[in-house]
Parts: structure tokens; C-alpha cells; sequence
């Protein structure tokens, strides 16, 4: 298993990022260390959480991914060896949201003192704030480069003209500008992320670490049928992909994970990780089973004719 450059950063990264949404939300603090342990003891760097995770839950305020994170960091004396990114924008609460300077400036201390750190390795804008200008953004993100409380800048959730937007006035005034860029993007969810945001990831060299890697377990094939729903607290949602084009997915990944002898997720996770333009996907796990799928994934160079049954199945 090989680093990644990610983006034109100084950052390298192994070829999954572990996704700390289920931090405090579907795994309390101790299963979030143990699964935390199982990750990076295989060998993997990267992890990414967000202010809000998991702000949704019953009883929570936001912020639980980042406290856990950061008391799992201080516990294990780690923090050197990882690369955190930890994103902003989203609705906090209170009026607790979007991209104004004074709002940045105030929220990623926020993040630091969760977090336990003094600095980030990537601090994301995590959706567009459309009433804020790109330049006032991207002063506050250059500011805090300069403050040495954040090395580099990403985006996701932000429309096409945006990003360009904000990359040519990152460029006219001299200021730190996006990096990487994570978008929603797995087998099912194909057409928007190559029909608009890839070409301007490839002419921008930016490093791509996609979310929704595997549709919110869509692409594990637990679920099969209506009666399989209540399998997880996701398990709702996944009714809308009983259509033709799904089973045509899950066929595909039955197929594929048979002939190498591994899980419908890992074959899901390969794919990803030898799409040209990504660097690496996000996934989460909530048991050391499901991280195992995880972990084999970046070991699994899938053929030309893998490729080609995935690809076919899943077409736009």
C-alpha cells in the first residue's frame, strides 16, 4: 500500500479516508476508538470529520466527532503521524453558520480546542455560503495559513462556477486557494461528479476524497429487498435504489467480489481508488467486521474486465 499525494499539498495520504460522521452518532466514544485502533494499526493516516458531526442526533449540539477525535488523539499521542481535516459552514445552531470571516476565524478555534491540536493539515469550506464573496473566504482561510492554525484548503458541496470562481480569485490576489475537493461520488452516484466536477479536478490537480462511498451501504449489498431496511438506521432510505439500475449494480458487485474472493464494499472501494482522478474515498465502519472490508480495498487491483462489468452495470 502506497501514499498518495493529495492535490499539489504536501500532504500523502494512504488510499482510504475513514469518515468520522459515525462518531458520537451510531458508535459511542469507545467503539469510535476501537474502530479509530483498527484503522491506523492497519497502516492508514487519513481521517476527516466535520464542526456539525453529529449535530442530527437525539441529544446532540454538534461537535461530538471532533471531541472524540481529539481525546482518542491525546490518549494514543498520535496526532504527528495523522492527517486531520475537519470542515465548516454547516448549520451549528444559534445562527452558528456559514462563511463570513469573523464566523471562520471564530469556528475553527472551535474545532482546534475539540479537536485538541493547534493546527489542521486541511480545513474545508463544507457547503457554500452563496451570500458571503469567495474573496472575503478565502482571506479568512489565508489568515489562518499565515497563523499557522491550518496548512492547506479544500471545498465540497460547492457548485462548479463557485469553485472556478474562487480558484481565479485565490489566483489574481494571491491568496491560498482549494486543494482538494470532496464531492459525492461512488458507483451509483456517477453522472454529476464526471460530468461536472471531474474535468475541473483533473485541470486543477485537485486531490479528490470523495463521500457516499459506498451509498450509505447501499454498495455492501445488505440490503436486497424491502424486508432488509431495517438493518441499520440508514436502512430507510435505501427503498429509492430498488429499481433496475441498482440490482444491476448489485449484480455486478456479486459477481466481482465472487471472483476475487472478497466483499461487495471492498470491490466498491477498489473501483474508487483506481478512478484516475481520486486520491482517496471516505468510508466509515461501525464494527472491525465492516472495517476489515475497508482495510482490503487499497490491495485489490481489479482487471480490466472487473472494471469493465462495474462500469457497464453502473453507466449513465
Amino acid at each position: 500500500m502506497q501514499k498518495r499525494q493529495l492535490g499539489n499539498t504536501d500532504l500523502h495520504i494512504y488510499p482510504v479516508a475513514f469518515g468520522g460522521n459515525v462518531f458520537g452518532w451510531t458508535i459511542d466514544e469507545q467503539k469510535s476508538f476501537e474502530i479509530l485502533n483498527g484503522f491506523t494499526e492497519a497502516g492508514f493516516n487519513f481521517i476527516d470529520t466535520a464542526d456539525v458531526y453529529s449535530r442530527w442526533a437525539p441529544g446532540n449540539k454538534g461537535g461530538e466527532s471532533e471531541t472524540i477525535i481529539g481525546k482518542w488523539m491525546k490518549e494514543k499521542k498520535n496526532r504527528q503521524h495523522l492527517i486531520i481535516t475537519t470542515k465548516v459552514g454547516s448549520d451549528m445552531g444559534d445562527g452558528k453558520k456559514g462563511l463570513k470571516k469573523a464566523y471562520i476565524l471564530k469556528a475553527i478555534e472551535d474545532s482546534l480546542k475539540r479537536l485538541q491540536t493547534d493546527y489542521l493539515d486541511l480545513y474545508q469550506t463544507h457547503f457554500d455560503d452563496e451570500s458571503t464573496p469567495v474573496l472575503e473566504t478565502l482571506e479568512a482561510y489565508d489568515q489562518l495559513v499565515k497563523e499557522g492554525k491550518i496548512r492547506w484548503i479544500g471545498t465540497s458541496n460547492m457548485s462548479v462556477e463557485r469553485i472556478k470562481e474562487s480558484l481565479q480569485t485565490s489566483k489574481d490576489k494571491g491568496l491560498v486557494r482549494y486543494e482538494t475537493l470532496q464531492p459525492h461520488y461512488n458507483l451509483y452516484a456517477r453522472e454529476n461528479y464526471e460530468t461536472n466536477l471531474e474535468p475541473l479536478a483533473l485541470k486543477n490537480n485537485l486531490g479528490v476524497f470523495n463521500y457516499y462511498s459506498l451509498e450509505s451501504g447501499f454498495l455492501t449489498g445488505k440490503y436486497r429487498s424491502k424486508a432488509d431496511l431495517n438493518k441499520s438506521l440508514r436502512g430507510g432510505k435505501m427503498e429509492n435504489y430498488f429499481n433496475d439500475r441498482g440490482m444491476k449494480i448489485l449484480a455486478a458487485l456479486d459477481e466481482v467480489s465472487i471472483q476475487y474472493n472478497t466483499t461487495q464494499a471492498a470491490v466498491s472501494l477498489a473501483w474508487l481508488i483506481q478512478r484516475p482522478s481520486i486520491t482517496a474515498p471516505i468510508v466509515s465502519a461501525t464494527s472491525l467486521n465492516q472495517l476489515g472490508s475497508i482495510i482490503a480495498a487499497p490491495e485489490l487491483n481489479l482487471d480490466a474486465n472487473a472494471i469493465e462489468i462495474l462500469n457497464s452495470a453502473s453507466g449513465w
